[in-house]
Parts: structure tokens; C-alpha cells; sequence
């Protein structure tokens, strides 16, 4: 190989380096910024590009919504309270000129700027607050960096608050106040169900007393029906029997009744009684008597029709349909007799 050669194929590998050395690819999600000997000359379009090598360099600059994490910093509440806050947000670069020349690193500046922010909203928020506003939070957040990273043609298109730690004593407080408030809960359902079973405990008492003095007003009642009705029963009887002795000694004559009359009072002087009262005219069984011992004769006595005995002298005797009412009543009055729970089951 002769010097002509080797010095060719030195001049081709040195024209291929440099011409790979000027290619530059840029990604769909990306744009170049394209700066020639310190003058920015333009953006780079996605795909694949030659520019002028050595002198000219291509920064590219992801499009994409990007996530950055706010490290945990401590923030005092308005209420003096030490509280570890961190936060997540989404940015996106819409001006990448501006991203890249108007701040040395844009995802840096907006973390840094977030961290201030946050320390500044959290500082003007008691604890409470905090810990129950933190769309409140996240809103006014997004506000405060979307206006300060406009001029670095950034967007902040979200920010979340991923955690709110109080810090030693402020926490143990807390984990106490909840379970206070969790025992006050349990004390307030605790007095409810006891509340309400001592209604219901008193309703069904109320219910039973109801329902015994009922079964007791109806079995008094029956029970006054049936002595009534016995009383009638046991009156109508006697009256039926003295009918019935009336009727039978229509027949006898005044002799007669004088000698029952003698009788009666010879019963009466056997006792050891020494007052004896009479019940009837006295003068009259004389009169009857010196009659009876004087053998006068007597008026004849006119004759008492006989009279026949028929059911008819007996009265107006019970029905059997009323005997069986009587009994259906005292099957009734045995069952109101029954306890309360028997009636309420």
C-alpha cells in the first residue's frame, strides 16, 4: 500500500467521524435547542438531524409531564405546631427556549420554589386545617407556582400533598384526642341502646299491665254475671218451693192448722230458752183451741178446689242456650286468667 492510499483512506475516516459527529436524533417526546458558537441558532424537530459539528451543540429538552417529588420538610402552624409536609407535583414545559435560557434548571428552581410556598401557605394554617383542607392547600399551591414558573414557559399542571406528620408530642396529642373522641362516640351509642331498651323494656311493661288489668276487668266481670246469675237461679228456686208449699196446704182445715200450730209451740217450750217470742196472733190459736177442746162443731169449711201440680207452678226456668252462654263465659274467664306473657306471646 503506497502513501497515496493509506493517506485516502485517512481523509475518508476523518470526513466520516466528523460528519457522525455533526448527526444528532431528537426523540418525538423531545426538542433541540440549537446553539452555534454561542448564538442560538433555533429548535431542533424530532427525528434525525445534521448540524454543523464542533461548533454547534444540541440541548434537548423533554416534553412530557414530568414528576417531581417536594422532599419532607418541618413547617410550623399558625398554632405553633411542628408538622413533616412533603408534596408531589406535574409539571410540563411548554416554552422550551425559556425553559432552558430564562433558569439555570428549571425542575430544581420549582422544587425549591414549592418548598417556600408550601412553608409560607401551612405557616398561615392551624393544625387542624392542615390536616382537613388539603384541596385547599393543593389549590392554592398549584396558583402560587403556575404563576412564578410562567416566565420559565413551564406548567404546573398539579400538585398533590402526599403526607402531613405532626411531629412527637403534637402527634401523641392527637392519637389521645382521637381516642377520646372514639370513646365518647362508644359512651354516646352505649347510652342510646340503653335508652332505648329501657323504652322498649318499659313499653312492654306498660303493654302487660294493660293487658292483666284488662284479662282482670273482664274476668270480674264474668265473674259478677255468674254469682248474679247464680243468686236469680237459687231464688227462683226458693221461691218455686214456697209456691209449691203454699199450693199444698190450701187443702187443710183450721183443725189441722191449730194441732201444727200446738206442735210447734210444744217444740219451742222444750228448749232451754227462757224467752219465748211468738210470731204469730196468739188470741187466735186460743180462740181455735178452747174450739177444738170445747167439741163444738165447726163451720163447715167451704172445699178447696184441688189443683193439679204441672211443670207451670215451677216458673220461667232457665234456657239451655243461656246455661251453655253461662259456660263459654267461664271457659273465657279461665283464659283472660292467663299470665301477661302468655297474652303478649
Amino acid at each position: 500500500m503506497d502513501a497515496l492510499t493509506l493517506l485516502a483512506i485517512i481523509l475518508v475516516v476523518i470526513i466520516l467521524f466528523i460528519f457522525a459527529k455533526g448527526v444528532v436524533i431528537v426523540q418525538p417526546y423531545q426538542k433541540g435547542l440549537a446553539v452555534r458558537l454561542g448564538t442560538y441558532t433555533g429548535q431542533v424537530n424530532p427525528g434525525f438531524k445534521w448540524v454543523v459539528p464542533f461548533i454547534t451543540t444540541v440541548y434537548k429538552l423533554d416534553l412530557r409531564t414530568q414528576v417531581i417529588d417536594v422532599p419532607s420538610q418541618e413547617v410550623i402552624t399558625k398554632d405553633n405546631s411542628p408538622t413533616d409536609v412533603d408534596a408531589i407535583i406535574y409539571i410540563r414545559v411548554m416554552d422550551p427556549e425559556r425553559a432552558y435560557f430564562e433558569v439555570a434548571n428549571y425542575r430544581q428552581a420549582t422544587v425549591a420554589l414549592a418548598q417556600t410556598s408550601l412553608r409560607g401557605i401551612i405557616g398561615d394554617m392551624e393544625l387542624d386545617e392542615v390536616l382537613y383542607n388539603r384541596d385547599m392547600i393543593n389549590r392554592k399551591l398549584r396558583d402560587i407556582l403556575d404563576k412564578e414558573t410562567d416566565q420559565w414557559g413551564v406548567k404546573i399542571e398539579r400538585v398533590e400533598i402526599k403526607e402531613v406528620n405532626p411531629i412527637g408530642a403534637v402527634k401523641q396529642a392527637m392519637t389521645e384526642q382521637t381516642s377520646a373522641e372514639r370513646e365518647r362516640r362508644a359512651a354516646i351509642l352505649r347510652a342510646d341502646g340503653e335508652k332505648r331498651a329501657a323504652i322498649l323494656k318499659a313499653e312492654g311493661l306498660r303493654q302487660s299491665m294493660i293487658l292483666e288489668s284488662e284479662g282482670e276487668r273482664q274476668s270480674k266481670i264474668l265473674r259478677a254475671e255468674g254469682t248474679r246469675q247464680s243468686r236469680i237461679l237459687e231464688a227462683q228456686g226458693e221461691a218455686q218451693g214456697l209456691r209449691i208449699v203454699a199450693l199444698g196446704s190450701r187443702a187443710l182445715d183450721k183443725r189441722s192448722i191449730t194441732v201444727l200450730s200446738l206442735n210447734t209451740m210444744q217444740k219451742m217450750a222444750d228448749g232451754q230458752a227462757t224467752k219465748i217470742i211468738f210470731p204469730f196472733e196468739l188470741t187466735n190459736l186460743i180462740k181455735q183451741g178452747a174450739k177444738f177442746l170445747g167439741g163444738e162443731e165447726l163451720a163447715e169449711i167451704d172445699e178447696i178446689p184441688d189443683i193439679a201440680l204441672d211443670e207451670n207452678i215451677l216458673g220461667d226456668l232457665p234456657d239451655k242456650e243461656e246455661i251453655a252462654k253461662a259456660v263459654e263465659a267461664v271457659k273465657n274467664a279461665s283464659e283472660l286468667a292467663r299470665t301477661p306473657e302468655d297474652i303478649v306471646e
